[in-house]
């Protein structure tokens, strides 16, 4: 009985550090799984690094250049609205301005997106 009882623990032991031994890095050697791992996570650093850099180094000034652009398109666009006639002289053609019934808000004339300086209408005004 003594003697069956020695024998299960010591190969409970030896089964222990196989298990051990089969689990760690450190004895197994590298095997192309470990490879692998340690290329995609030196592949996964090197491409947050680039993407750090472009985000931090090519993005505002490629912002700050849009906006420049952006901002001289608007103000040529609204010095061309300077040489054209005032709202009140333009031509209204027939199918703009189409009203079937009253909007149901403001005077029931001007769309919810109505502008006052770009838009005109005059209802009493024959096309």
């Amino acid at each position: 009985m003594i003697a069956q009882r020695q024998v299960m623990r010591f190969a409970a032991q030896l089964r222990t550090q196989a298990q051990r031994r089969l689990a760690s890095t450190e004895h197994a050697g590298e095997n192309a799984f470990v490879r692998e791992r340690r290329h995609v996570k030196e592949h996964a650093k090197g491409t947050t690094e680039l993407w750090r850099k472009i985000s931090l180094y090519t993005v505002p000034p490629a912002l700050i250049l849009a906006s420049l652009n952006a901002y001289n398109l608007w103000n040529e666009h609204w010095e061309h609205w300077s040489h054209m006639p005032p709202l009140e002289e333009r031509v209204e053609y027939p199918y703009q301005n189409i009203r079937t019934r009253n909007f149901p808000w403001g005077d029931g004339d001007k769309t919810l997106f109505w502008n006052n300086e770009v838009n005109y209408h005059n209802k009493d005004k024959e096309t």
